[in-house]
């Protein structure tokens, strides 16, 4: 498959894992092979200080829309600067600047549990009703708050008959049900913790939310170490060389092992993703992982 295809199966692919795993670099990588496949991509983050434009040598986003490469936006959402948005749009804006001026804008956004997520997610609908990009990549939660934080527009649902809070939230229930607007895109890696928790997060999402699971990432694979002994004239770098190779068989064995459970336990593809040693990712390494992504969706 070629990756366009693979990215346009829905407009909005929310990327979500523990943390650690390394959602948000995915979340990078995902944008700039999309952009290689001639697809115009808006990055969102929900929770800022990412480390998101780090990669690239830019400074932290803005809820304006910066350029993070070629063919790539991004931005942050807040559910303060929404909730300023959304008032404006339907004629409050009056409201909204007098709550900005009072400091009251965060007792609003918490005055209904769930109000905080549904303002962003009803934001990131909006961007997609209104074709903002080809492919919209939110980077979200960890995984712990992933689930309640897409869970809230069903909460909300039952908790508000009506008026316009629940019209938002039906409208964000409508995109996250429906597979050809949204789907989730779950990262881990190669280990027995990440991969437990991306399990339980898998059947959360499905049963609890309803959002259409897509493929699974996993990052920071090994490669399978070489077989072939290696003739050396030093005694100690020969116990050091294959010290070095038990230790990276031993590795893939047990990256094997968990990668096979979670094909057991959930039956979705799987997009193996090299491990990077750099002590922090830039734009390169960014580089390596999507060409690796494209690689790996093309096996599919």
């Amino acid at each position: 498959m070629d990756f366009a295809s693979f990215c346009t199966r829905s407009r909005v692919l929310i990327v979500a894992g523990k943390g650690g795993v390394g959602k948000t670099t995915v979340t990078a990588a995902m944008a700039v092979a999309a952009a290689r496949a001639g697809l115009s991509v808006l990055i969102v983050e929900v929770e800022g200080k990412s480390g998101l434009t780090a990669a690239f040598g830019l400074p932290e986003l803005d809820y304006e829309e910066i350029d993070l490469a070629p063919g790539i936006r991004a931005r942050t959402l807040t559910a303060d600067e929404a909730l300023v948005e959304y008032l404006g749009d339907h004629g409050m804006g009056r409201v909204s600047r007098r709550l900005a001026a009072s400091g009251a804008l965060e007792v609003v956004s918490n005055a209904v549990p769930g109000m905080k997520d549904i303002l962003l997610l009803g934001k990131l609908k909006q961007l997609e009703v209104a074709g903002a990009a080809d492919l919209i990549v939110l980077d979200a939660p960890a995984a712990g708050h992933a689930v309640s934080f897409l869970m809230s527009p069903s909460g909300l649902l039952d908790a508000i008959r009506v008026g316009p809070v629940r019209k938002q939230a039906q409208g964000v229930v409508e995109m996250l049900s429906d597979g050809d607007r949204c789907q989730v895109i779950l990262v881990t890696l190669p280990e027995e913790t990440p991969v437990n928790e991306l399990i339980d997060t898998a059947f959360a999402l499905e049963d609890r939310v309803g959002v259409q699971l897509g493929a699974i990432v996993v990052n920071g694979c090994v490669s399978k170490p070489p077989t072939e002994p290696c003739d050396l004239d030093s005694v100690p770098e020969a116990q050091a060389l294959a010290s070095a190779v038990e230790f990276a068989s031993r590795r893939y064995q047990l990256q094997e092992e968990q990668l096979e459970r979670l094909t057991d336990r959930i039956a979705l593809p799987q997009l193996r993703l090299p491990f990077i040693s750099s002590p922090a990712i830039d734009s390169a390494d960014i580089g390596v992982l999507a060409s690796a992504l494209i690689d790996e969706v093309a096996k599919q």
